[in-house]
């Protein structure tokens, strides 16, 4: 999404002087950004912001409050930095509920000399706002395309709306991110339920991220927007199994990541992980850990959970063995409920296209899920060319039409309303969506990659299409045995 999209769609219903507000905090932030980078610049402004919704009157005196703040940006008699720091230094946590050190209270970037102007028009245009959603939006939007040059970015809106619509969370849930970023997915679990019950869910939101600055930036960003969420004090996901079950599990994975694991696990001269609930019958390769993050999530799913997670699209449809061990043990267990095949260059820092999986571990009919038996089914979505440019740029979106059509989809699947809508049953519609059975997968070495079911109408723009997805497929897979080679090269040399 531009940066003028941002500001327009939060900023329908705000009057002009509103609009104005979002546009000095801009210019300010810029300004900012030329005295320090633009990473850290745009996670002071998210501290400000933070601080505006956190850092209250409190009933004994000598504490560093927001008013203080505003009315030492509005004096001008003395550097606003110090100032900022004694907030951040107060209201920031330092412990979370349980008492784990979260030590997040140093991680907040210093203001540089000659910051004092653009810091102060900051605290004042931050202060005008009566609802700060749209410019935390704003905020995270700046800082995940800074961090995305590294690869390293946060899940766009509408993938979010996608990926939560397609778990559906209810009240009462417990839900987990395992790689949790912004927290944009718990944010997006919380408006979800709260739309559909009209009142604050009770749900119960966890956060873990292996980063410590990630870390600190989701717990303000659910802070600030008043959801209480539990954000863990950083840590690697995949060093342990979970140690509670999960009625949903939400996750942006990281594809293909080398050597993931723990290096007291392992041993140049022996590649051999310790006994572990999460892979009983044979460890996940070394070379990548997609196999191990899918067999996380699975373990640490309740008897009825349901899980949503982006996934390289090599891992559908991959030859290697340990990879379609892994597809054929997921089918036998009958989790997958749903893959869809998602557009590709819908997350602008990578031409790399993936897949969207769903995992179910009861799909009888129930209240909450659906009306219609789907065990022993998989639903197919193909939604390869469902995405729309975003104007004024080369980068594209997955859009709010396309992602109400595969909800849409998937929900009369299911056997339920979407959005309060009359049911419709389900038809298979060619190039779209196909629902296949799991001994229709097992003959076809347990593909599963949308592309091979919801295959469009033979003709030669179809081959062509084809052609080309399949040759893509081929790279992507040599492109991860070289990675695979070379980590068992530089173990063979360390052992020399």
């Amino acid at each position: 999404m531009s940066d003028r999209e941002v500001l327009r769609k939060g900023a329908r219903a705000e009057d002009s002087a509103t609009l104005k507000v979002f546009a000095e905090v801009r210019q300010h932030r810029e300004r900012l950004s030329r005295l320090m980078n633009a990473h850290d610049a745009a996670r002071l402004v998210l501290g400000l912001l933070y601080l505006s919704r956190t850092a209250r009157t409190v009933p004994r005196g000598g504490v560093p409050t927001w008013l203080w703040l505003l009315s030492e940006a509005v004096e001008g008699r003395s550097p606003i930095g110090p100032s900022l720091s004694a907030c951040f230094a107060h209201w920031l946590p330092a412990t979370d509920a349980r008492g784990d050190d979260m030590g997040t209270r140093d991680l907040m970037p210093v203001p540089p000399p000659g910051a004092d102007g653009p810091l102060r028009g900051l605290i004042l245009a931050i202060g005008s706002v009566q609802h700060v959603g749209t410019l935390l939006d704003q905020c995270l939007h700046d800082l995940s395309a800074e961090q995305a040059r590294g690869s390293h970015y946060f899940t766009p809106g509408d993938m979010a709306r996608l990926m939560v619509g397609a778990a559906a969370p209810q009240d009462g849930h417990s839900v987990l991110d395992p790689v949790c970023g912004s927290g944009g997915l718990l944010v997006e679990s919380h408006h979800y339920v709260r739309e559909r019950v009209g009142l604050n869910p009770t749900m119960s939101l966890q956060g873990k991220d292996q980063h410590a600055h990630t870390s600190q930036v989701a717990r303000m960003n659910l802070a600030a927007r008043g959801i209480e969420a539990r954000v863990f004090p950083p840590r690697d996901s995949l060093a342990t199994p979970e140690p509670d079950r999960h009625d949903i599990i939400l996750a942006n994975l990281p594809f293909n990541q080398h050597d993931w694991a723990p290096e007291r696990q392992v041993t140049p001269q022996n590649w051999r992980i310790p006994a572990d609930p999460r892979w009983p019958e044979e460890p996940p390769p070394r070379g990548s850990a997609n196999s191990a993050w899918i067999l996380h999530i699975a373990h640490a799913l309740a008897p009825q959970g349901r899980a949503a997670f982006l996934m390289a699209d090599s891992v559908a449809k991959s030859p290697q063995p340990a990879t379609r061990r892994l597809r054929e043990r997921l089918l036998s267990a009958d989790l997958v409920e749903c893959v869809i095949a998602l557009p590709p260059r819908v997350f602008g820092h990578t031409e790399a296209t993936a897949c969207l999986w769903v995992l179910n571990k009861d799909k009888s009919p129930r209240p909450g899920w659906g009306s219609v038996d789907r065990r022993d089914q998989v639903l197919f979505i193909n939604a390869r060319r469902a995405f729309e440019p975003v104007p004024g740029s080369r980068a594209r979106r997955l859009g709010d039409k396309h992602t109400e059509s595969i909800l849409t989809t998937l929900a009369a699947w299911r056997g339920i309303a979407q959005n309060r809508a009359t049911s419709m049953s389900y038809h298979d519609e060619p190039g779209w969506s196909r629902s296949c059975s799991t001994k229709e997968i097992s003959r076809r070495k347990h593909d599963l990659m949308p592309t091979s079911y919801a295959v469009e109408p033979t003709g030669p723009e179809r081959d062509t299409r084809s052609r080309i997805d399949q040759l893509k497929l081929e790279l992507v897979e040599k492109l991860n045995q070289v990675h695979e080679l070379e980590s068992r090269l530089l173990d063979a040399l360390e052992e020399i």
